[in-house]
């Protein structure tokens, strides 16, 4: 069953009906859906589908020459002498009719055989004005797409008629795979693997979350277990270097300073390290809302399944490889409510953007983020989990409390005060609450009024 991605099965199909020469660049990371979007497209579509392979430029061009013999369904040479032979092939046929062509894996194709975007782009340009040929370039080389396709220094520089980065879904798009999880069970399971869609597939709503996260990430011969390290090791050169950034960030080290101490780097080769990850989409880079220095820059684990994985699973890798999954599945539990904060705090950021789409918000904001910086009057550091603007005087001040308890007052009037640390003309004020909130929380938020108490339930 395919799940998500309507917004780019919509602006896919708007390109299709325009019955002229489409281009569109798919990427994005591995294991993120982009070939199961493209498959769900080209449904009733006449298309022809081939995936580069790393293997040596002679096998790419047989595969190449089986998949566009295979629709083409007419008595040609088995197969083509040469790439520009077979893709001109293509691009005759879609002058008379709309044709799908699909090369999947594309960064493969062009290591086996590096002439072939000037071949594409010599065609492109030949074609172009009397051709009806859809062509999707699709992969999984950040880097790569968007250096050697996307790039001003490519020969397809310019010929693209849309690109998409493909990213993870969000929370609320993940939920829509388990139909049987609690909501609280979703969250925790999106707090493990993310939006990933073929991580989400390892886990199975039939099991508990501990059995859940035993048998699909726990276990050493899980598909899991070693997901992020092969992850590296197929995007990155030296990956222990990566690792031992990214374990760094996520046992707590947040500035640049403090994760070059923990990996033994030189400030500015820790610095390079950290773009290549955050182009990767597995690092994020943060400021505090609204402030552009970078004196007070952080960095955290942006993706799930590397934050989980690289807080846990090496300490206790030992452990696991010695059978004593039960014990340090027990370790982790005790851990988890803690580790679950950051994840509602991007649940909810999640939902405000959902909001704000739907202008159910106080006002439609522009961006958002987490604030942190001197409190003067009390002399001390102070945060608040959400802050967004509509880029002129209004704020939205919001508080995220993944507890067993119930919020109460002290919670609220604390976030109010913290927001007199912001200049704005109008605040208002959201409370999101995993278990609710006290009468007297609700009274105060009454009493203030621009103010609203949501709880997590309430967000599903």
């Amino acid at each position: 069953m395919f799940i998500g991605r309507k917004e780019e099965l919509r602006k896919l199909e708007k390109l299709w009906h325009s019955e002229r020469f489409q281009h569109p660049v798919i990427y994005g990371r591995r294991r993120v859906g982009k070939t199961a979007l493209i498959r769900e497209f080209i449904k009733g579509k006449e298309s022809i589908f081939f995936t580069g392979i790393e293997s040596s430029e002679q096998q790419n061009l047989e595969n190449l020459s089986r998949a566009i013999l295979a629709t083409a369904q007419q008595d040609v040479t088995p197969v083509f002498q040469t790439f520009q032979e077979a893709f001109e092939y293509v691009f005759r046929l879609s002058i008379k009719k709309r044709l799908v062509f699909v090369i999947d894996e594309y960064p493969y194709l062009a290591k086996a055989y590096p002439a072939v975007s000037s071949i594409l782009q010599k065609l492109i340009d030949e074609y172009k004005n009397n051709s009806m040929l859809f062509l999707i370039l699709c992969g999984s080389s950040m880097s790569f797409m968007e250096e050697q396709v996307l790039g001003y220094q490519s020969p397809l520089y310019g010929r693209r008629t849309a690109q998409m980065k493909i990213l993870p879904f969000d929370f609320f798009e993940a939920s829509e795979y388990f139909q049987d999880f609690s909501p609280l069970d979703m969250a925790a399971v999106y707090g493990i693997v993310g939006g990933t869609p073929q991580y989400l597939l390892q886990m199975n709503n039939s099991l508990s979350l501990e059995d859940n996260l035993k048998e699909s990430l726990l276990e050493p011969s899980s598909y899991l277990f070693e997901e992020p390290s092969n992850l590296l090791k197929q995007e990155i050169r030296e990956a222990s270097t990566y690792n031992a950034i990214i374990s760094a960030i996520a046992s707590g080290a947040s500035r640049l300073s403090e994760i070059a101490s923990k990996t033994h780097l030189e400030t500015s080769a820790c610095s390079l390290h950290l773009n290549k990850l955050i182009a990767l989409g597995l690092i994020r880079r943060e400021g505090p809302f609204g402030e552009k220095t970078t004196r007070k820059t952080i960095y955290a684990v942006e993706d799930p399944l590397f934050r989980f994985w690289y807080r846990f699973i090496p300490k206790h890798i030992s452990l696991l490889q010695n059978g004593m999954i039960d014990l340090v599945c027990a370790r982790i539990m005790e851990q988890f409510s803690q580790y679950m904060g950051p994840v509602f705090e991007e649940i909810c950021k999640q939902w405000l953007w959902r909001q704000n789409k739907l202008a159910l918000l106080p006002f439609t904001f522009l961006s958002q983020g987490r604030w942190w910086g001197s409190d003067p009057r009390k002399k001390n550091e102070s945060e608040i989990d959400i802050v967004a603007s509509d880029g002129e005087r209004s704020l939205l001040f919001c508080e995220c409390k993944w507890t067993n308890d119930s919020v109460d007052a002290s919670v609220l009037e604390t976030l109010v005060e913290r927001s007199h640390l912001l200049t704005a003309t109008n605040r208002h004020y959201i409370v999101f609450s995993k278990s609710g909130f006290t009468d007297g929380c609700r009274k105060f938020a009454k009493s203030i009024g621009q103010a609203r108490l949501v709880t997590f339930n309430e967000m599903m």
